[in-house]
This record gives C-alpha cells, structure tokens and sequence, in this order.
C-alpha cells in the first residue's frame, strides 16, 4: 500500500512540466518508440493466448516460427498501424494526464518533495483517460493479430483471414455492433488499465530516482532511465496477465463463444485449467522491458529537451 508519509525526506521529483503541452507531446513521441520495439512481441502475445484448446501452440517458440512464415509485414507487424498511429495518441493523453494530475496534486509544494501517493493517483488517472482512445486501438489490434493464418492441428487447413487491415476490421466491428461495438472488452481492460498505471508510474519513478541519486546512472539519466522504465513496465505487465488474457480471447471471439468476460473466464478455466491465465506471460514480460524502457526514455528526453527551451 502507498505511503504519503515516506516523503519526509527532499527527493528528486519527476519531471513537472510547467507547459501543459510538453507532456502531451513527448508521450505520443515515446508511446510510438516503444510500439515499433515492442510490436512483435505483441503478436507473439495475443496468438499464444487467443488460440484455442483444440488449435493451440505448443509454446512460445511454435508461435513465433508459425509467425514467420508470414514475414515481418504480415506476420510479427501485422496490425501495427493501427497502435503505431493511436498509441501515440493513447500515450500522450496518459503522460499528458499523468504530468498535469501531478502537477496540480502538488500544488505550491517543494518540487523535490513529491507525495509517493499523488505519483500514485496520478498514474491511475491517466490510466483512466487513455481508455477512451485505448480501448477500439487495442480492441482493432487483437483481432487483427488473431488472426494470422496458421495450420491447423485437427484439419490441416488454414484459418481464415477475416480481415486484411485495420480500416476493414473497424468498419466491420462499427457496422455489425455500432460504435459502442469498438470498446468490447473496455472492463477488462479498465481493471487492467487503471490500477496497473498508478502501479507503473510509481515503480519507475522510485526506481528512477533511486538509481539517479545512488550512482547507478550517467549524468544525463539514460541509464536510470533504460532501467527504470524497463523494470516498471515488466512488473505491471506481471501483475495483469490475467486481466489481459481474458480481455483478449473475449476480444478475438467472433463466432459469439463467449457470452461476457466472466463466461469467456470460466470456459477457458474449465477446458484448459489455472494455467491458461497466464499463457503468453514470458514473451509478455520479455517484450515489457524493452518496449517501457525505450518509451521512458524518449519521454524523460524529450521532456528535458522541451524545458531546456529547445
């Protein structure tokens, strides 16, 4: 549990944006940086948890070589434009949200004094916000990376592809179901989202500021920064496998299997057992800490760069 009252002591504080615009921008900078680094881990991901038992992978290696025979366009980065365009966005209200909430949290206080707990609230509100475009981005990825084409164990013949490209699929989603059909899965992921964002945003800034003051980092922070972001991003990834595993075999349901989050829950416990809640849980983490630390980084300089006046 967060403590308000460990903060007795000056410490460094994040970086306080007194431009309301910088967080903004240096988010959606970021959140691409660590799409393009992370995306074929994703795919990885989503093929390990939303096949099925009857037609599913061995491990992790059998999805990645099934992958790439497809290559990397339609294969590891299929469904990247979609991410790569709306994570931007996803991102920059998150930092943007984050930097600002922070902001007005602290109020008039000593800027090398910030509350653990105000980090805290200000990630969970940012987590919040960047639900609103989150949700259809993340939903139009799954279903995209779904369904890459693979051989079936029982038939021996290819899955259909159902849709060639992200415009396609959303146009089908909003057509079949209205717009509202593009934020299925939207409560799994704001159980998924909100708390994990608080959780994120803390871990890296005590990890950031420990590593900065204990000389583990250089002078410019791209160590602790590297480091920070990559280890906060791999332990919220932990936390939420469960989360995010149901969210996606609910999301990549077209033939109406599931009836909800808790049918699509229960069903997947009693053909596979406990352990398919955190099936896909190691390439997850792997693809974490490169994709956080590298979207961290960018956000932290190109946050100096912006308040150092260009």
């Amino acid at each position: 549990m967060v403590d308000e009252h460990v903060t007795t002591e000056p410490r460094d504080a994040p970086v306080i944006s007194e431009h309301v615009l910088h967080d903004y921008i240096a988010g959606a900078v970021g959140g691409m940086a660590g799409i393009i680094v992370g995306h074929p881990f994703d795919t990885t991901k989503v093929q390990l948890q939303t096949q099925l038992h009857s037609n599913r992978y061995n491990g992790t290696i059998a999805a990645v070589l099934n992958i790439n025979k497809y290559g990397w366009v339609h294969g590891f980065y299929r469904g990247l434009s979609t991410p790569l365009l709306f994570y931007g966005v996803v991102n920059s209200v998150f930092f943007g949200v984050y930097g600002n909430t922070l902001k007005f949290l602290e109020g008039d206080r000593d800027k090398r004094r910030s509350s653990y707990l105000n980090i805290y609230l200000a990630g969970c509100a940012g987590g919040a916000t960047q639900l609103i475009p989150g949700i259809p981005t993340d939903y139009v990825k799954v279903v995209l990376q779904s369904q890459i084409p693979r051989h079936s164990a029982d038939s021996g013949k290819k899955i259909h592809v159902a849709f060639k490209g992200p415009i396609e699929c959303a146009r089908h989603i909003v057509r079949e179901h209205g717009v509202r059909g593009l934020y299925k899965g939207g409560v799994a992921m704001a159980w998924r989202e909100v708390p994990s964002y608080g959780l994120y945003g803390l871990t890296y800034e005590v990890l950031s500021h420990w590593l900065k003051t204990s000389g583990w980092s250089d002078s410019q922070g791209v160590i602790a920064d590297l480091l920070a972001g990559g280890c906060a991003g791999t332990l919220t990834w932990a936390s939420i496998i469960p989360f995010d595993v149901v969210k996606s075999r609910f999301q990549a349901d077209f033939a109406g299997e599931y009836a909800g989050l808790i049918d699509c829950a229960v069903k997947s416990y009693r053909e596979e057992g406990f352990g398919v809640f955190y099936r896909g849980c190691f390439v997850t983490c792997l693809r974490a800490f490169p994709v956080n630390a590298v979207t961290f980084l960018v956000y932290s300089q190109s946050m100096k760069y912006m308040e150092s006046g260009y």
